[in-house]
């Protein structure tokens, strides 16, 4: 018997029983659709990633309030309140910009509150209070009006800049400019406009307020600590020594002896972005490991439902054993019906995990994420390589017991 007639047999007897061949290779589809999908969820993020800290810049340096290990996030990331970061911090940056490389440095002090214009309201809306130097640190232009100064900042001065989408949420196609909106009990008169610029930093700027920092701290939310702080480096080979500077600054400033009492984290955008690489690919090591026992699972599962096949075909296999068939014969076909069905699984689960993957990338790109859609070759590879192992190890056992059926005991098995 050649390879072709035990191909075909092999499709007839799996046809024969559909639904069985479905279930044997669910578990199968289940697990390489998972592989498939966290592969390409893993590099949509890795790519998300990038963008965000791309748009900061690869000449920011990012000072976050609280201490963390080297190769990881501060607690003011996840949303603990830590209140080391000060306006005097600020200022002491400030003065020695020139000897720290630094061209601007700002502070920031972000908050929700509920936001008025006429009969237009957001709720929880955000807004964060910055330093004059904003527009130097971030490289924001702006469409309309102009940036705050100074003055306006030490005076406490009730001013807003709008992000592109908050303002035409507020008047749609009307003019902003010396309009007034109410943030909480306050009243802001609108001085500027900024152009689109999309998420930054896993935040929609363009829904976002500005206002002097001064005016976020001491009016708005009634206190005196930073959100953060950011310097722009005034040329990108002195960020390691920029960054080294602006610790020994902060650590005098904050009266430290040592760097294991540090109360601050002092990042680059390189930095970050490998931090964020190394968190994603954990992440995505991590929930491989777990599609992994649902593919031991699923080969399981096929070896189970085989041996029930082999059982059932007792007399099938003893018929062909005594018209000439060899155990090798029938090993092959056993085989080949193992292999089909992983194969077919393995396809299946691909196509599902890419048209899940493709969906996750829709709803992020709509919450205005740069997100991409990456099924990569290699994971293709990788999953069908996989369930044809899989095939051929939990195979074997089955058919091996198969093509050992002494064809008279087959043959009288009811």
């Amino acid at each position: 018997m050649n390879f072709v007639s035990i191909f075909q047999l092999s499709l007839k007897n799996l046809r024969a029983n559909p639904l069985r061949s479905f279930l044997t290779m669910l578990g199968l589809i289940i697990g390489i659709g998972s592989v498939v999908l966290i592969m390409s969820v893993g590099a949509g993020a890795q790519v998300l990633v990038l963008s965000q800290v791309n748009k900061i810049g690869s000449d920011l340096i990012g000072v976050l309030p609280g201490a963390s290990d080297a190769k990881g996030p501060p607690a003011s990331v996840f949303g603990i309140q830590v209140k080391t970061l000060i306006n005097d911090d600020i200022k002491a940056l400030q003065d020695s910009a020139g000897s720290l490389h630094l061209k601007a440095v700002a502070g920031y002090a972000q908050g929700q509150a509920k936001m008025v214009y006429e009969d237009r309201v957001v709720e929880g809306g955000s807004f964060m209070g910055v330093s004059a130097t904003y527009p130097q640190v971030e490289n924001v232009t702006l469409a309309q009006g102009g940036f705050f100064t100074p003055a306006d900042d030490d005076g406490l001065a009730r001013v807003a800049v709008l992000g592109s989408e908050i303002a035409k949420e507020f008047f749609d196609s009307d003019n902003p400019m010396g309009k007034t909106i109410k943030i909480k009990r306050e009243n802001f008169k609108v001085v500027g406009v900024l152009e689109p610029r999309g998420t930054v930093a896993f935040a929609n700027q363009d829904k976002m307020v500005l206002m002097p920092l001064l005016t976020a701290q001491k009016v708005m939310l009634g206190w005196r600590h930073l959100s953060l702080i950011r310097a722009k480096v005034d040329n990108a080979i002195f960020v390691d020594s920029a960054i080294d500077g602006v610790k020994q600054l902060l650590r005098a400033q904050h009266k430290i002896d040592s760097t294991a009492d540090d109360d601050f984290s002092v990042r680059a955008a390189a930095q970050a972005i490998d931090m964020l690489k190394t968190i994603t690919s954990a992440f995505s090591f991590f929930l491989a490991a777990i599609a992994a026992i649902s593919l031991l699972v699923g080969g399981i599962g096929i070896m189970n439902i085989m041996l029930v096949a082999v059982t059932e075909r007792y007399r099938e296999i003893g018929l062909r054993k005594a018209v000439g068939a060899t155990s090798a014969h029938v090993l092959k076909q056993f085989l080949l019906e193992t292999i089909m069905i992983t194969i077919l699984g393995s396809v299946i689960g691909i196509v599902g995990g890419a048209i899940i993957s493709w969906f996750i990338s829709i709803v992020v790109k709509y919450l205005e994420y740069d997100w991409a859609f990456i099924v990569s070759p290699a994971s293709v590879i990788v999953a069908v390589a996989v369930g044809t192992f899989i095939g051929l190890i939990f195979g074997y056992y089955p058919a091996r017991r198969a093509a050992k059926l002494d064809p008279i005991e087959a043959l009288r098995y009811e």
